[in-house]
């Protein structure tokens, strides 16, 4: 018993180890985005005198329209997720349940474009966007962001489609149910967990981007949030403005803990959505 309890408290203070490393450098943001003036060089975790104004000015900033960049970034990272999830089921499904030559070899191929570093592409998929009258719009970065997350959505929902009971699918098609049918009837309550996982990991992917935003984007107010961040600046080269950067990114951060916090428990029944019994 004893040995046991000490397994349990060497795991509760490695977990509380980790939380601390993890949730520390949230907090300094936090503390530092309300701090002004010289008191930026104060090194105590709590602002003897809090202040709002590092938020105040990153929104009233005619140059840097952060508000905007906050919607750009919204409607790209929304429409990532779900043409990644559409396409995703549907090729999930194929890959899964449908036996077709050369299934492992296309699904490898998939796999394998998610691999390239973004820089590899780079200058195809700028050519690409040019010739689609994409660039130097927000929506223009819908395509080159599913390179990175289409690829995932789809080998981890295939690995969900394939655990799935056969049971259900040949009870189905007794019934007269039709391919679209199962997989809008049968399938997607069953996947709904493993979609929750893939679409907020898509999320985060196509929220954080930078290279493709930087790239494919000049136009200041079709900008997405990561740039915007990079793009604060002082009244000269050496005066760094750390208080709006840490209020920048705050607030880009909290969405993510927001989404975070309400699928928790659905990101935590996607880990084992394919552990169903027929």
């Amino acid at each position: 018993m004893k040995r046991f309890d000490g397994w349990r408290l060497a795991l509760y203070l490695a977990a509380a180890a980790v939380t601390a490393i993890s949730v520390f450098p949230f907090l300094y943001a936090i503390s530092t985005s309300l701090k002004t003036g010289t008191a930026l060089f104060d090194p105590s975790l709590i602002p003897a005198t809090p202040s709002l104004d590092n938020y105040l000015q990153l929104f009233r900033s005619s140059e840097n329209p952060f508000g905007r960049h906050i919607l750009n970034s919204i409607m790209v990272s929304f429409a990532v997720v779900t043409l990644s999830l559409l396409i995703g089921v549907t090729a999930a499904y194929a890959f899964g349940r449908i036996a077709f030559k050369g299934r492992g070899l296309l699904l490898s191929a998939v796999l394998a474009v998610s691999m390239f570093p973004q820089v590899a592409v780079l200058s195809g998929m700028f050519e690409m966007i040019r010739f689609l009258g994409l660039y130097n719009r927000a929506l223009g970065l819908i395509l080159p962001y599913m390179i990175f997350t289409l690829p995932f959505t789809v080998w981890v929902l295939t690995t969900f489609m394939r655990q799935l009971p056969k049971e259900l699918e040949e009870a189905a098609i007794m019934d007269g149910c039709g391919p679209a049918r199962i997989l809008r009837s049968v399938f997607l309550p069953l996947l709904w967990p493993a979609m929750v996982s893939t679409g907020l990991l898509a999320f985060i992917a196509a929220w954080n981007e930078f290279m493709f935003a930087l790239t494919f984007v000049i136009d200041n107010d079709q900008r997405t949030v990561p740039v915007s961040i990079s793009l604060i600046t002082g009244a000269s080269r050496y005066d760094i403005p750390w208080g709006k950067i840490m209020a920048a990114s705050v607030v880009v951060t909290i969405p993510l803990i927001v989404l975070v916090l309400v699928f928790q428990r659905k990101i935590v029944s996607g880990l084992t959505a394919g552990a169903v019994k027929g």
